[in-house]
């Protein structure tokens, strides 16, 4: 008999956000979402992930949502439950660093339109980072749910993680959650570092993993019964693979444990049943690879979360070289070790396989790009390890390296947004929209009023 600590283990789950970015591309539309969502209201989950992370982007580059309404929409559909984001901390849902008050501007207008809770992490674990984003949940009334983006190397001990949390809780987490993008975490760590966290921290511990390497159930029920108070997973039909064990399994294994869950099976099959349909019709469009639904080992040696590799694929097919794939993710490891082992999460994933390619196609280190420059200078924060000086020099020549917090050195923004955009923006949402992605969003907006799919209410929340 299993022995299991802790009472009922809660889940969030990610069928409305990182389920379908993680398998297909978030390409699931909202129409898609709003008919299962009187079921999924009435199911008792934790929360629903439903915001943030690349569905900001992908509403307005490729569905033409707006973002903001489909977050409305939701929130309406799903009255009775916490509705949950995904936010990169200095870096909001976009690629660089904002200034303090485009954060805390996102931050209250994300509460505003209907989220509850707040995922904040920085993809090098610099707290720094993570601190307005703190404030600014808390100031509105929100819960912050503050991760550790957890990654394996000679740096990252378990100590590391335990006084990361430590500094966590002290700037006002609400929920520390272990974020393990990649399916790195294996079974007994998970619970040596759970145990560990429980015995620490007096507030909840929420765990995230996907199953890309095939362990993520096994992870999940060790951190059961080491007392986790929350788990990520994903309804059936986009579960597993790059995304997150199934709910229904995982519901089914803990039944009459312990650590029940309390979730009907049948409500959640019901739920099920609309995405079969759904995940259907992605997989004749072609928006579902069968390679995000295999589970592949190698994860575990290359550190590659999936949807990493799907950038690799795709830069190495534009560059005719798809037969390098393999170099490249053996170069992967070389170059993350030579830029201070960051954890490979949004936008260090992105940094550091770019610069693979290049390494393995052009020779090491013969050229570099911007984003690998503005790492190695600094300018995301403080890498975690040591890095590789001689590589330094030959990206950044004798650049001064930032030693702050990279966000003190950026001025005010929301003044010049306004100033750029006001002539096209009828609500800070849509300013907002145009900080994050101004190659996107001014053309969203342009054309918004001939998209008849969209029903724009802007609540009088003028600029």
């Amino acid at each position: 008999m299993l022995e299991f600590r802790g009472k009922q283990l809660y889940i969030t789950d990610t069928i409305l956000r990182d389920a379908h970015q993680s398998q297909a591309a978030t390409r699931m539309r909202v129409e898609d979402m709003l008919p299962a969502c009187e079921i999924l209201d009435d199911i008792g989950y934790w929360s629903l992930e439903c915001w943030g992370g690349a569905t900001f982007d992908a509403c307005m580059r490729f569905l033409k949502e707006d973002p903001w309404e489909r977050l409305r929409q939701l929130r309406r559909a799903l009255p009775k439950t916490k509705l949950q984001m995904l936010l990169r901390g200095q870096n909001l849902l976009g690629y660089r660093h904002y200034a303090d008050d485009v954060v805390e501007t996102f931050v209250q207008k994300s509460i505003e339109n209907g989220i509850d809770i707040v995922r904040v992490f920085d993809a090098l674990n610099d707290v720094r980072n993570m601190e307005t984003a703190i404030r600014a949940v808390k100031k509105s009334g929100g819960t912050v749910e503050a991760a550790l983006s957890y990654t394996t190397s000679s740096v990252h001990s378990e100590e590391y993680f335990i006084q990361k949390a430590r500094e966590l809780k002290t700037l006002g987490a609400d929920v520390i959650c272990v974020k393990d993008m990649a399916n790195l975490l294996l079974p007994s760590d998970a619970y040596s570092l759970i145990y560990k966290l429980k015995a620490e921290l007096d507030i909840p511990i929420h765990l995230h993993t996907h199953n890309t390497a095939g362990t993520g159930s096994m992870v999940y029920l060790a951190a059961a019964m080491a007392g986790v108070d929350i788990i990520d997973c994903a309804l059936s039909p986009f579960a597993n693979g790059s995304s997150q064990p199934g709910t229904e399994s995982m519901v089914a294994a803990l039944r009459g444990t312990g650590r029940d869950t309390g979730l009907d099976l049948k409500k959640l099959n019901e739920a099920a049943s609309h995405f079969k349909t759904v995940a259907a019709r992605m997989e004749t469009e072609g928006l579902i690879s069968t390679k995000v639904l295999r589970a592949d080992p190698n994860t575990l040696l290359y550190q590659v979360p999936g949807g990493m590799l799907s950038n690799l694929i795709s830069q190495l097919r534009q560059a005719n070289a798809e037969n390098r794939l393999e170099d490249v993710l053996r170069e992967v490891p070389a170059v993350r070790a030579d830029f201070g082992y960051p954890p490979l999460v949004t936008p260090t994933s992105q940094i550091i396989g770019s610069q693979a390619v290049l390494n393995v196609l052009m020779g090491r280190y013969r050229s570099f790009t911007k984003e690998a420059k503005a790492l190695l200078r600094g300018e995301y924060g403080q890498l975690p390890g040591e890095v590789n000086e001689d590589v330094r020099r030959r990206a950044i020549g004798g650049d001064e390296i930032i030693r702050c917090r990279p966000a003190d050195l950026i001025e005010p923004e929301m003044g010049k947004i306004r100033d750029e955009y006001g002539g096209i923006c009828r609500s800070t949402e849509d300013l907002l929209s145009c900080a994050l992605f101004p190659q996107v969003a001014p053309e969203f907006i342009r054309k918004r009023e001939n998209i008849h799919e969209i029903v724009v209410e802007w609540d009088g929340n003028n600029i």
